[in-house]
């Protein structure tokens, strides 16, 4: 009975993945992207990616419940050393343009939270708004390697404060043309303004959503802690997907009621979440009070995020690595147990993508959109290395054993795999196409460039640690 009362409910594993999988921020972009036609989109990305995602997820957490570096040790299992190490420094390299875009968010939310509106951002010269987010990153870089996790926790809490807003908004403001007699900005809304077009345009922007829906590798630790694992461990999956699926469609439809989806702000992205929560406080008659909240909380929310990836995927590259692969020059640590040199390798690469736009894109704005839209075609590349570990899982056959298993049945399971690694693939790839800009114009194809050769640059280097590390051990 003293186990069964620390094991993990459907419901408790549903509600823990909600707050660490969804955001209010999923909802602004997209939306941003595709208007009101994100509402079907959303449907057909929980239905037919993310639900199979976290159950596979899921069978491979139970299957390697030991492992200590989450994807890296499931390639290592199914594959060997020389992928897993790939697979672990993919799941490093694709935060370099997370890390890149953080501090700039943070210029944002800052400025919102200071000043009540996003001119402050907004107007500011690209190159020096880079050199300004440039040193809010080298700064909390530093932060980093000193080992201050309590501005984690507090990171950690204000994270909380503002997915609790999130939902607040969108029940206010569904609610707000009954109780305040709000006009709806959006008077079309019907069948025909919910339908995507499936051209070229609307495929390269699914990218953003399988952005949106993604990490649900976080979840994995959890499995063995869940009560009837085989049982509970889907049922939680499911309800986690029901409950992104109303937020998602409830959250679209809020944003479609208070701004225009014919005519979407080109700054959405980068000042929607602001923009919603100060006419929110307009429409409920007590002024910016929404939107300070919500500035402050996301602020540093940004900060805990900002720290947290600089460190925690760098440990998962470096926690269970070999040393045929990586230096251990790279691997020391400092007495607050950071490991520097690896720090050093990140302010690198996370400096020159922060720089570099700034020399070819013509505002900030289009700066900001641009990096979140590359973050949607690098980010995802994590996540091919997860469903190519459950391929190799299931082609295993019964060399392994799971506790709970996301199909009975292996062929189908490995179609569905190879199907995830296949549409992730494709996304990426199309969402390289620059969006918002003139076709082929100069910053078109500036954008183009860039969208391209940062995924190639970031994985390739990967090619040089074990050629320093294999020097290494032949000059030991």
């Amino acid at each position: 009975m003293a186990d069964d009362s620390k094991k993990l409910r459907w419901y408790n594993l549903a509600m823990m993945a909600f707050v660490s999988v969804w955001g209010f921020g999923n909802v602004v972009n997209n939306f941003a992207n595709q208007g009101l036609q994100v509402i079907v989109s959303w449907v057909l990305i929980i239905g037919l990616y993310f639900v199979p995602y976290a159950l596979m997820v899921g069978e491979l957490g139970s299957v390697f419940k030991d492992g200590k570096a989450g994807v890296s040790t499931w390639i290592r299992e199914t594959k060997g050393t020389t992928l897993a190490y790939f697979a672990g420094w993919t799941y490093w390299v694709v935060h370099i343009p997370y890390l890149a875009q953080k501090p700039q968010t943070l210029l944002v939310a800052l400025g919102w939270a200071v000043q009540g509106n996003g001119d402050f951002v907004k107007s500011m010269d690209p190159l020096y708004a880079q050199l300004i987010t440039l040193a809010i990153f080298l700064f909390f870089l530093w932060v980093a390697s000193r080992g201050m996790t309590s501005l984690k926790t507090i990171g950690t809490v204000a994270g909380v404060a503002t997915f609790v807003m999130s939902l607040l908004y969108i029940v206010l403001m569904i609610a707000a043309p009954a109780i305040r007699g709000v006009h709806i900005a959006t008077t079309n809304i019907s069948w025909d303004t919910i339908v995507p077009n499936f051209n070229f345009t609307y495929f390269t922007t699914i990218a953003m959503l399988v952005f949106s829906v993604g990490g649900a590798e976080k979840i994995s630790p959890y499995v063995n802690n869940t009560k009837n694992a085989s049982k509970e461990f889907p049922l939680g999956m499911i309800i986690l997907a029901i409950m992104v699926t109303i937020s998602a469609i409830l959250g679209s439809f809020a944003m479609g009621m208070m701004f225009n989806a014919n005519d979407i702000p080109k700054d959405l992205m980068m000042n929607g979440q602001y923009y919603a929560f100060q006419k929110l406080g307009e429409y409920y008659g007590i002024g910016n009070t929404f939107l300070f909240i919500y500035a402050l909380a996301n602020a540093l929310a940004q900060i805990s995020a900002l720290i947290f990836s600089i460190d925690a995927p760098l440990k998962v590259l470096l926690a269970d690595t070999d040393d045929n692969f990586v230096p251990r020059g790279l691997t020391k640590t400092n007495s607050h147990g950071a490991p520097i040199k690896g720090y050093l390798m990140t302010a690198i690469l996370v400096s020159i993508l922060i720089i570099v736009p700034a020399l070819g894109i013509g505002n900030v704005n289009e700066i900001y959109n641009w990096l979140l839209r590359l973050n949607a075609v690098v980010m995802p590349l994590r996540y091919l290395w997860v469903f190519l570990a459950f391929i190799l899982l299931k082609k295993a056959g019964d060399k392994f054993k799971a506790d709970y298993k996301f199909l009975k049945n292996d062929k189908l399971a490995l179609g569905v795999g190879v199907w995830c690694f296949a549409f992730t693939a494709i996304a990426c790839i199309l969402g390289m196409a620059p969006q918002g800009v003139d076709t082929f114009t100069g910053g078109w194809w500036f954008q183009l460039i860039l969208n391209v050769a940062t995924p190639f640059i970031l994985i390739g280097l990967g090619f040089i640690l074990p050629k320093i590390a294999k020097k290494e051990k032949k000059a030991a």
